[in-house]
């Protein structure tokens, strides 16, 4: 099965944003087959994420296509979150690490992840 795209939510400078909409669901379907970031800009993003299981699960921002990303050697991004730890913020990241030579962002997750994941792009100017 496809990978679940996930939209950036725009972060705007001298503003806000509601942190009760926006973020989605961790269930069963992204945990098997992973998120897509389409039209990333790894430079400007920020991943939000809960997560409410009652043990440490991974995060996992996979490493890119060598072209474009030329560190895509240096591997994936494997984050453990811990259990029912609430709120986790990753990124910004490396384009010459993590994109795709489709242009997108991969995460994925460890199986039994549960809680939500928010992806915020940073404005470029501020």
């Amino acid at each position: 099965m496809p990978r679940t795209a996930v939209a950036y939510r725009n972060l705007v400078a001298n503003s806000s944003l509601n942190g009760a909409t926006g973020p989605t669901t961790v269930d069963a379907t992204l945990v098997t087959n992973g998120v897509v970031i389409n039209d990333a800009v790894p430079e400007y993003t920020l991943i939000r994420t809960t997560h409410t299981d009652g043990a440490a699960h991974d995060l996992i921002v996979r490493a890119g296509d060598n072209p474009p990303a030329m560190a895509a050697g240096q591997g994936d991004l494997t984050v453990e979150v811990a259990a029912t730890s609430g709120v986790r913020y990753f990124g910004p990241f490396e384009s010459g690490r993590f994109l795709q030579n489709d242009g997108t962002l991969l995460i994925d997750f460890e199986t039994g992840y549960a809680g939500t994941i928010d992806v915020l792009r940073i404005p470029r100017s501020v």
